[in-house]
Order: C-alpha cells, then sequence, then structure tokens
C-alpha cells in the first residue's frame, strides 16, 4: 500500500491561503510578521517536497536520484519548522538583545540543527538517515531528527514559560497549542507512516497562531493606520521588563480638542490622517525605521531601537519643523501646537508606568515654547516617581496608619470667634516624605482607594467630636470633604452613618463640602446619596465655587447651606471688575438664604474687605494654616478664650 498525499495536499491549500490572507491583511512589517511569513514559505516548500517524493516513491522504478533529491529537500526543510518557531518565540517576548549577548546560547540554540542538517549532507554516503534504493526506507540514525525537534519544543515550552510576563495569555495559549500539537503528529507519524499528517498538522497550528496573534485588527488603529493605545502599551511594557534601552518620541497636539470642536468629528478625522501621514513621511524620508503608534486624543509615539536610537533627535526636529507649519485645511487655516517630548529610557524615564502617567497629559503642565523637551530636563522624578509608586504608596500609608487629619480653622466675622474647621488629609511617607493632597487625591481616585481614605478621614473626625477636647471647644461642626468617586458611590450614606452611630455623633456636627466639579454632575446615584444624608441631618457646603465647573441651576436644586468661594477670588480681587462680580455674587448668595465662606485670607485687609462684605466666614492663613489635631485644640482654647 502507498502512502497517500491527500493530507499534504490539504496541508498545501490551507498553506497557500495563510500566505495571501497574511499580504492582504498587511501582516509584513516587523520582525514577528516577517518571519511568520517565513515559516508559512518553508512549510509550503516542504509540503511541494513531501508530495513530489511520495509522487515519485509511489510510481516505483522511477528516477531514484530525483527520489532522493526530493526526500533530502523536505526533510531538511520540514525540520527548519521547529528552529524558526523558537525564533519566532523570540521574537514575540522582544529578547533579541538577551540573545545576543550570550555567545554559549546561541552555539547551544544552533548546534542540533547544525549536527542534523549535516547528516542530511553527509547521508548520500551512508544512507543513515534514509535511503531510496529500494523505495524511501529511514535508516537506523533517524531517531535524530525527532530528538532535535523536541530539542526546541522543550527550549520552547522553557522560554515561554521564563518570559510568560512579556507576552498575553491569549499569545501565549496560540503560540503554546504548536507544541502538542507537533507532538500528536510526530507520534501519528511514527504509528501510521503511511499517512502523512505532520504537515497537515503543522497548517493547522500557523492557522491557529494567524487567527489568535497576527491579527491587524487587535493592534491598528483604522484611521491612522499607525498601531494603537494596547500595541504601545504591550510592546513597551515588555520593553521594560526585558530592560531594553529605547528612545521616544512622544507627540501631542495641544490645541487639537479645540480643533475638533471647530472643524467637526469627520474633518478632525481627516487631519488626524494627515498628522499620521506626516509621521510615517518623516520617518520614511529620514531612515528612522521607527514603531509608529497612535494612541488617543492626538496623542503619537515614534519608538527607536539600537543603533537608530541616535536619528531620534534629528529626526523629532524634523517632525516638529513639519507639524508648526500653517495648514490650508477646509478652506481654514489650521494651526497646530506640537508638543514634543524625547525620552531615552531606562536612563531618562525609568518605568512603564511613569512613561504613560507623565505621556498622557505633558502638554497640558508645560507652556507651549515650539522646542523640542528632553524628559530628563523637565520631569521632576520625586513627582514622577510618586505617581509610579502611588498605589504601593497608598497601601502603606493605610496599613501603618500614618495618614494624618490636620484641621483648618474657619472665623465667623459675626461672633468675632472660631465656630468650626475643615478636615484635610496629610501624608508623611517614610521614603518620599510630604506628599502633596492635590497629588494624593487624584491618584487615589484613579486606582478606588478613595473610597478607603475617605472612610479613614471620617472616622477619625468622628471620633475627635465624640471626644471630651471638642465639647470643650464649643465648635459647631466638623466639615469634611467627599470628592467626585466618593459622592458616586452608593454605598456611602449607609457606611457614613454608620460611623456616626458608632461614636454617637450628631449630624449637625457634620458639614460635607463637595466640589463643583462634583456639582456637575447630574447622575441619579449623587442625588439620591444627597438626599439620604440630608434626611439624616446632614448638611452640605458647595467647595471652590467660581472655578467654572458648574452652573447656577445646579446650585440651586442641590441641598446646600454655606458655599465657599475659591481662594482665586482672594488672589485676584485687587481688580475692580473682580470687585464688582464677588459683590454680587455674595448679594445674590445671601438673598438665596446661604452662607458665605471665604478661602485663602492671607491678610488684615482682605480680612476687613470680606467682612464689610457681609460674608459669613474666613479660613485662611491669615488665621491658621491646617495643623494637627493637639496643636488645633490648643489654638481654638487660646483663640476663642482670649
Amino acid at each position: 500500500m502507498g502512502k497517500s498525499i491527500s493530507f499534504d495536499i490539504a496541508a498545501l491549500i490551507l498553506l497557500v491561503i495563510l500566505l495571501i490572507s497574511l499580504f492582504a491583511r498587511k501582516m509584513t512589517d516587523g520582525i514577528s510578521n516577517r518571519l511568520f511569513m517565513i515559516i508559512v514559505a518553508v512549510s509550503i516548500v516542504a509540503t511541494c517536497f513531501d508530495i513530489a517524493s511520495v509522487a515519485l516513491d509511489n510510481a516505483h522504478g522511477g528516477n531514484e536520484s530525483l527520489l532522493y533529491t526530493m526526500n533530502v529537500g523536505y526533510l531538511m526543510t520540514h525540520y527548519l519548522s521547529a528552529p524558526l518557531h523558537f525564533l519566532f518565540v523570540i521574537s514575540l517576548t522582544d529578547t533579541w538583545h538577551k540573545l545576543r549577548r550570550h555567545i554559549g546560547l546561541q552555539f547551544v540554540m544552533l548546534l542540533p540543527l547544525l549536527v542534523t542538517e549535516a547528516a542530511f549532507v553527509a547521508n548520500a554516503g551512508n544512507g543513515l538517515m534514509f535511503s531510496v534504493a529500494n523505495g524511501y526506507e529511514r535508516g537506523p540514525m533517524f531517531w535524530l531528527i525527532y530528538v532535535t525537534t523536541i530539542f526546541y519544543i522543550v527550549y520552547d515550552a522553557i522560554y515561554i514559560f521564563i518570559y510568560r510576563k512579556t507576552m498575553s495569555c491569549r499569545k501565549i495559549l496560540a503560540i503554546s497549542a504548536v507544541i502538542p500539537i507537533g507532538l500528536m503528529a510526530m507520534v501519528v507519524q511514527m504509528i501510521f507512516p503511511a499517512f502523512l499528517v505532520e504537515m497537515f498538522f503543522g497548517a493547522v497550528s500557523l492557522l491557529i497562531v494567524s487567527i489568535s496573534i497576527q491579527r491587524p485588527e487587535d493592534y491598528i488603529d483604522s484611521f491612522t493606520k499607525l498601531m494603537k493605545y494596547s500595541a504601545y502599551a504591550s510592546d513597551l511594557r515588555r520593553d521594560f521588563y526585558n530592560e531594553k534601552h529605547v528612545t521616544v518620541i512622544m507627540l501631542n497636539i495641544g490645541n487639537y480638542q479645540t480643533i475638533q470642536q471647530m472643524l467637526g468629528f469627520d474633518s478632525a478625522t481627516k487631519l488626524l490622517m494627515e498628522i499620521a501621514d506626516k509621521i510615517r513621511g518623516v520617518n520614511k524620508r529620514m531612515h528612522g525605521y521607527a514603531e509608529m503608534y497612535y494612541l488617543d486624543n492626538c496623542r503619537f509615539r515614534m519608538v527607536f531601537y539600537g543603533r537608530n536610537r541616535a536619528r531620534a533627535q534629528e529626526i523629532a526636529e524634523a517632525l516638529n519643523e513639519e507639524l508648526k507649519r500653517e495648514t490650508d485645511f477646509n478652506g481654514l487655516n489650521i494651526s497646530l501646537m506640537p508638543y514634543i517630548v524625547l525620552a531615552d529610557c531606562p536612563e531618562e524615564i525609568t518605568s512603564f508606568r511613569m512613561l504613560m502617567s507623565f505621556g498622557a497629559d505633558f502638554h497640558t503642565r508645560y507652556p507651549y515654547t515650539g522646542r523640542i523637551m528632553r524628559a530628563g530636563e523637565v520631569i521632576d522624578q520625586r513627582k514622577m516617581s510618586i505617581r509610579d509608586n502611588i498605589d504601593a504608596i497608598i497601601d502603606r500609608a493605610l496599613e501603618q496608619k500614618s495618614f494624618e487629619v490636620f484641621y483648618q480653622p474657619i472665623y465667623s466675622v459675626a461672633q468675632n470667634r472660631f465656630v468650626s474647621a475643615e478636615a484635610l488629609i496629610r501624608l508623611n511617607d517614610p521614603e518620599y516624605g510630604f506628599i502633596s493632597p492635590e497629588e494624593l487625591i487624584v491618584a487615589a481616585e484613579q486606582n478606588g482607594t478613595i473610597h478607603r481614605i475617605g472612610e479613614y478621614v471620617f472616622e477619625t473626625v468622628c471620633r475627635f467630636i465624640s471626644g471630651d477636647d471638642f465639647k470643650k471647644l464649643g465648635l459647631d461642626y466638623i466639615e469634611v470633604n467627599l470628592s467626585v468617586a466618593q459622592i458616586m458611590n452608593g454605598d456611602l450614606p449607609e457606611n457614613y452613618l454608620k460611623i456616626m452611630e458608632r461614636y454617637n455623633v450628631a449630624p449637625d456636627k457634620i458639614n460635607l463640602e463637595i466640589t463643583e466639579t462634583a456639582a456637575a454632575y447630574a447622575q441619579k446615584v449623587m442625588a439620591d446619596n444627597l438626599e439620604k444624608l440630608t434626611k439624616a441631618g446632614i448638611k452640605f457646603s458647595l467647595d471652590d465655587y467660581g472655578t467654572g465647573y458648574s452652573n447656577m441651576q445646579r446650585v440651586i436644586q442641590l441641598p446646600l447651606k454655606i458655599i465657599k468661594l475659591d481662594k482665586s477670588f482672594v488672589s485676584e480681587g485687587n481688580t475692580q471688575k473682580v470687585w464688582i462680580f464677588l459683590k454680587n455674587t455674595v448679594k445674590m448668595l445671601k438673598d438665596m438664604d446661604m452662607e458665605i465662606v471665604v478661602e485663602g485670607v492671607e491678610t488684615q485687609e482682605m480680612l476687613d474687605a470680606f467682612s464689610d462684605m457681609q460674608c459669613d466666614f474666613i479660613q485662611g492663613y491669615f488665621f491658621s494654616k491646617p495643623i494637627p489635631q493637639k496643636e488645633f485644640v490648643a489654638f481654638i482654647s487660646n483663640a476663642n478664650n482670649g
């Protein structure tokens, strides 16, 4: 009975379709894509050799020399698949730079392949691998092929395990699937030599890889045709993990939101595509060989590896000049504001999180100069390190209870005494020292720990109110801040009321502050929370009034008793227009039966001016900065009794 080539023909059809699809989907750029194409092409050649050799063998009495050539061609190309697959794994983990540093490892990798290929070359004289004199027959050393293949399969498995953190679960499963499929094919082929299933099983495994990994829609942006955010995050995370040195050009168009509002979505998208074309053009013209990405909101990235890093500065300058030119777009003269930062990683930006955190909004934190910025010159390493490690910092503070609640006194103009205070969170970290509340709260909102921090502050305040020190001070209430994330938490009323009940704190001793940012949200959860807490007897105040986020209709609708004028009014209150605005604002709020707190008062002149304006309460450094509980108790006792 002759061997069947049915599986080989099926494999050939599958592989040809797969190769065509790679070109159709433009999966031709990058080392991984090119290696995968080579593997598919080699498999096609091997399948053709196998079909030809089997056809000649089944014909009996054919050209022995040609039969021998076809078998050598098949075996030498087919068993290249295992080492090529290993190279593909290296490319997916992006560890070429590590392999280049280990000459011994390179030798160990190549040795089995070289020995096997040398055995094929020598086979013509000794027939140890196979012979065709009486039809195709395996020789006594044929097992060497299987040993070589198993060697690379084992090496594959070890390598995938060691560098598993550089790949997604889907990639790991896809490339790992090749291993059991390959072993199964070998076993079936050994047991049933007449059924040539190895090439078909190999084609199926390549199809699995193509479907699972070679997916352009997963990492190519549909508009710009550049790699998208997910690819950038995956690649750069892998680069930092592998300790790979790269240079990144970070480009954020600072005025894109304004341009988008002016042009509309469709025209703004066309402009976005033009910017992407310009980036591609500069990269190609100057032979930059950069990996190019589009993240979102007109943020682009170019990443340079190896010797190409030296070209980054020159390319950044050319790109900057290209983008600064005024563009005639749909009859409008469009001037872009390209913020460009050049960053060497990990020399200037030391971690993946720091890179992503800095890149998100650097265009909002620095004035536009039109010049290229270097990351090492503009980054505050301490602040970036705090932002990079804020999760661990907050967890450590909560575990070690190193948060401290400070209190800033609030003065009543009518009573000529201090009647309340605002509770403020403070943190002195053992590694970073004092961390500003702005950094702390923003980070806590982003990682979800704001709820734990908020409850910690609220419980600390309730414990203070329930103690004898507070009762002796004769204060009316303590103000506690609520962030946007807290006010949107459906469990907020229940949790806070339970804490108050535990410490036997009366509702009129608590005043909850919400910011104008929170007031701008017309969410049902927020409305329900305010209603429940208001019914329980807790009063609310609006902080930062005048910063421009909320509208008067929302202010009227909310159950507010106190309005706190933002301290920017105090610092800018030396102009006639500001004073006119302030006087009319105060009158309007007073007519609405609301009490007014002025924040940021630092001089006697400011105090007198706002007192004459009939503002109710004054808060600021003129009286006291926020101070720890013990100092606060002593301050209020002395000030009110004096």
